[in-house]
């Protein structure tokens, strides 16, 4: 896999995440791990324009918030650089402003075990992290917390973020998390969601070790 490659990676992700309908124009941005560095969406390029050699570099280590490309990296960089510098097993970040995700984060709720798939996300819900400026190390301190044990939060009036082993795993948790926000936002409106107890959730996390995908047996 070529740098090259990651970085066409990025965009096609990018464009992806507008045709699905989990962010709307630029306000999204994605970044990816590539050897020692992170790769990540220029500042307000639009995406049917960007090209590869427009995605900004930065150092996962020595000095903080350095960069190259022709173009400035996103606002967001801070925290995307900062979950990959301190979760060495994320290797790709996704942030958007999701309608439903971000109608809860607005509304500063948390999504709690209304759906067992709560679980990809690593506990019993997904929190909202506290309210920061965007493109602040302040948010990106809150994020860090909000998302300790967990590879996903809500971004209080702001959006959303999904973590992944790859970018096409982080994807599939920010469509996952979208899915749980409409699914929550709409049982509160009948009512409120039936939520499942954190024992029922345990045993999902334990269930997931073999869920989905798996290496094939030699």
């Amino acid at each position: 896999m070529t740098e090259n490659y990651v970085r066409q990676s990025i965009i096609d992700h990018c464009r992806k995440m507008n045709a699905l309908g989990i962010n709307q124009g630029t306000s999204g941005n994605i970044s990816a791990r590539y050897e020692d560095r992170m790769l990540i969406t220029p500042s307000a390029a639009p995406y049917d324009e960007m090209t590869p050699d427009m995605i900004a570099s930065l150092p996962l280590e020595g000095e903080y918030g350095v960069w190259d490309g022709p173009r400035k990296p996103s606002t967001e960089w801070r925290f995307h650089l900062d979950i990959m510098r301190s979760r060495p097993e994320v290797q790709a970040v996704i942030h958007t402003h999701a309608i439903y995700s971000t109608i809860l984060a607005i509304a500063h709720k948390p999504i709690p075990a209304c759906h067992y798939m709560i679980a990809a996300f690593g506990g019993d819900d997904v929190k909202v992290c506290d309210y920061a400026r965007y493109g602040t190390k302040e948010l990106s301190d809150n994020i860090l917390k909000a998302m300790e044990g967990r590879t996903a939060c809500l971004m209080a009036n702001h959006g959303m973020l999904a973590t992944g082993a790859s970018l096409e795993k982080a994807m599939w948790a920010a469509v996952e998390l979208e899915t749980i926000a409409r699914q929550y936002y709409h049982s509160l409106l009948i009512g409120g969601p039936v939520i499942l107890p954190e024992a029922e959730i345990a045993g999902v996390l334990k269930g997931f070790a073999s869920y989905g995908l798996q290496e094939k047996r030699s």
